[in-house]
């Protein structure tokens, strides 16, 4: 390489934090000093990456700008921090240098979906990776998934067994294109193999993609190996097979969702907003909640049950890929990727009783017996299970519902450092928090932790992450309620580590994860909106007002109790709508408007007795009772059918005016009695839904801003902000009246993101 003039040469060392593991870093590196006439070197250690240049003043300045603004696709650089020399750069070329051993750098990247690069090369007959199912790059691919241990490198995932052939070797030792330095490198003669066997695990003839996909049109269900664990999927427009699949999976009325080959493809069943073709196609590749079509439920039968919204995602894997290139006719090229294709898939984790996801050949063998007719397998280990991530698509920008695939261990950036902390979550939609400096690690989704299997998935998420990252916990935070599985493993943890351990309320965890996300580090007002959390009074709360300023959170205001009959009432909206009729003196109506439900008059009595039945001030047990009173779902297969489905009715129907004087605000307690006297009389379901939402997001609104100022900032959480006709239409009265609401986004704002919350609030208060 030309060398400039060594004698106005400066030299500077660099250190990278983020994630820059397994995504081609240092080969970007060593090709933009090259560019810039540099010398030097850079290498992998026990912090990130390092790197050692001289060089012209202002071609180093260069480089130090063009890393903060310009790194590869699959990267994220949280700061670039330089010192001048003298240091040891003495050569007249830039290196790439090889670990030098001590403690190995604590990060490791998200998995990414298969990069256009790698499809070239797929669909490519010329090309010797033609049709094969593992492509991929230091751009795209697995990551978090296969990794065992960190530095990132090819002997410490699942590929160990799978060493580069001379070919991928010649390309790793490239110092320009997407496979130097590569990591996952694979190509037919040396990589993993797919195989597809029967429903008793025997081998069948053929090309294994082939096959796989004449056993899904002929109605059958095929168990297919993901990143992150086994999916479930059959021809999504068969209603027998969707029917059989719902039957053996045991799924009820849950939404499947749909792959499809691209977004041209989903617009013949979704609504395309601006943007949201752009959203399907992320890398982290989520199922993006989308508005349906009217046409859509007689196109695919049974596959969301009335839902409003259908699940889209469209091919990750080059497993997934293939299975559409094989329906199209196996075209050349990706033009056809740019084109509708009518292959539509039900892709659904397979998982059974609320259990983990399948992850091992075997595993699916023994737990899908009798769910799958064949399964597609391949000899890459799953390390690490991760479900699918789903967000939703709105006005407010794309909000995270699930936390998943894609996005773990994609760690939040927090306002300030403090010590390691671990945050283990709550019951509902787990997920743990491990922190380090000012970063919050948030663990994939683990789910309800309400059988053997998903206990013993959290225990080991927690100990994967703490190992992977190397932390040692200095404080533990968990939830107020003792019953969980996972406050007594923090309180275990704590006490066998010995360390002290923290109680977080649950809607205090609720507003500190926005609070966390968001980077706000000042006092603020709390809306917190959901299910039922353990209040610090020892009754269930669910629709707050807080105070909250770090670690401390004072409540001061509560929507009017409702009382709860039966131990799970929270999804038995007749039930809680039982309760409200009780409420307006019309307990005596109970036995006659539900009449088909058994225990009717069993409740009534109860009801007017007064016993047994603890209140709480949840809206999501509003909601639900408005969904009974209106007859949408008098008892729910699922947690949240009854709100979705009244969500759905009320974005059809549409505007309409909230009923003045239906709710009653007195020493910060919201009463909405009023408007519920005027649901139970409505008889037309879809009008009723309209008018519950309009008024009820008026009367939060005159709620907050009873107590909060104007050009106040209002952090709205809780699953209820999933509900976008409720969060739009805050969003549109608090800003007319000078307030902004705040909302998750990169976390899920239901039970997904408390751990983060918990977290927070523990290092608030080891801050004093």
């Amino acid at each position: 390489m030309q060398i400039p003039d060594k004698l106005n040469n400066v030299c500077q060392r660099i250190r990278l934090s983020g994630v820059a593991q397994g995504v081609g870093f240092r080969p970007y590196i060593w090709r933009l000093a090259k560019e810039l006439l540099l010398t030097g070197w850079v290498k992998k250690d026990a912090h990130g990456v390092e790197i050692e240049v001289c060089g012209a003043a202002e071609q180093v300045q260069s480089l130090i700008e063009r890393l903060r603004v310009d790194a590869p696709v699959a990267a994220r650089i949280d700061s670039v921090k330089a010192l001048d020399g003298p240091l040891e750069c003495v050569s007249d070329d830039f290196y790439i240098l090889n670990n030098r051993g001590g403690r190995f750098p604590a990060m490791v990247g998200h998995d990414l979906a298969v990069c256009r690069d790698c499809l070239t090369e797929m669909f490519d007959p010329a090309n010797r990776r033609w049709r094969y199912a593992f492509a991929g790059c230091s751009h795209c691919g697995p990551r978090y998934t296969i990794t065992r241990a960190l530095p990132f490198a090819r002997e410490r995932t699942s590929l160990k067994g799978h060493a580069p052939c001379a070919k991928c070797q010649s390309e790793t030792r490239r110092k320009e294109g997407r496979h130097s330095k590569d990591e996952v490198i694979c190509c037919p003669k040396c990589g993993p193999q797919l195989a597809l066997l029967d429903a008793d695990g025997q081998p069948l003839p053929g090309d294994p993609i082939t096959q796989a996909l004449a056993l899904v049109k002929q109605g059958k269900i095929i168990a297919i190996k993901g990143m992150g664990g086994f999916h479930l999927a059959c021809d999504a427009r068969n209603a027998g097979a969707v029917a059989v699949l719902r039957e053996r999976k045991q799924r009820d009325e849950r939404p499947f969702a749909v792959m499809l080959a691209n977004a041209a493809s989903a617009s013949t069943f979704v609504q395309l907003n601006l943007g949201e073709p752009g959203l399907l196609a992320m890398s982290e590749r989520p199922i993006i909640l989308l508005k349906k079509r009217p046409n859509c439920d007689s196109v695919l039968p049974g596959v969301t049950n009335g839902l409003s919204w259908l699940g889209v995602m469209i091919p990750s894997t080059p497993l997934q890929y293939l299975l559409f290139h094989e329906a199209a006719g196996r075209p050349q090229g990706l033009g056809w990727l740019d084109r509708p294709q009518k292959l539509a898939l039900v892709m659904t984790g397979a998982d059974s009783g609320g259990e983990p996801l399948v992850i091992g050949d075997k595993e699916a063998l023994m737990r899908l017996s009798g769910v799958a007719d064949a399964f597609l397998l391949h000899e890459r280990e799953i390390v690490s299970r991760c479900d699918d991530s789903i967000a939703r698509s709105g006005p407010g920008g794309l909000q995270l519902v699930r936390r998943g695939r894609g996005y773990t261990p994609q760690p939040i950036k927090l306002p300030r450092s403090g010590p390691p902390v671990l945050a283990v979550g709550g019951w509902f939609k787990n997920t743990v928090c491990v922190t380090r400096g000012d970063e919050a690690f948030v663990s994939q989704h683990i789910g309800d932790l309400d059988n053997a299997a998903a206990c013993d998935f959290f225990d080991s998420t927690v100990s994967r992450l703490l190992k992977l990252l190397d932390i040692k916990p200095a404080f533990v935070a968990h939830d107020l309620d003792r019953s969980f599985h996972s406050t007594r493993y923090a309180l275990d943890f704590a006490l066998q580590k010995g360390v002290p351990s923290l109680a977080v309320q649950h809607h205090h965890a609720h507003t500190a994860a926005v609070l966390a996300e968001h980077r706000i580090d000042t006092p603020v007002i709390g809306l917190s909106l959901d299910g039922i959390g353990l209040g610090t009074d020892g009754r269930g709360w669910g629709g707050e007002l807080l105070r909250v300023d770090g670690a401390r959170m004072e409540r001061i205001g509560h929507i009017a109790p409702i009382q709860l009959v039966g131990e799970h009432a929270l999804r038995v909206p007749w039930r809680l709508a039982a309760a409200v009729l009780q409420q307006l003196g019309r307990g005596q109506e109970i036995e006659q408007r539900f009449p088909g439900q058994r225990g009717a008059a069993a409740v009534a009595k109860t009801l007017l007795r007064g016993v047994k039945c603890p209140e709480t001030s949840s809206l999501g047990c509003y909601i639900n009772a408005a969904a009974g009173l209106l007859g949408v779902k008098p008892v729910m297969a699922f947690d949240g059918q009854a709100s979705e489905l009244l969500e759905g009715m009320a974005d059809r129907y549409g505007d309409i005016l909230p009923l003045n004087g239906a709710w009653m605000i007195q020493d910060g307690c919201l009463d909405l009695r009023e408007l519920y006297a005027v649901l139970a009389d409505e008889k037309v379901p879809e009008r009723g839904a309209a008018i519950f939402h309009a008024t009820l997001v008026a009367a939060l609104a005159d709620w907050i801003c009873a107590v909060a100022p104007s050009g106040s900032t209002i952090v709205g959480s809780g699953g209820c902000f999933l509900n976008q006709v409720i969060a739009r239409g805050l969003r549109s009265r608090l800003g007319s009246r000078g307030l902004s609401l705040i909302e998750a986004r990169k976390l899920p704002p239901n039970d997904g993101g408390l751990s983060v919350g918990q977290a927070w609030v523990a290092l608030k208060y080891l801050q004093g």
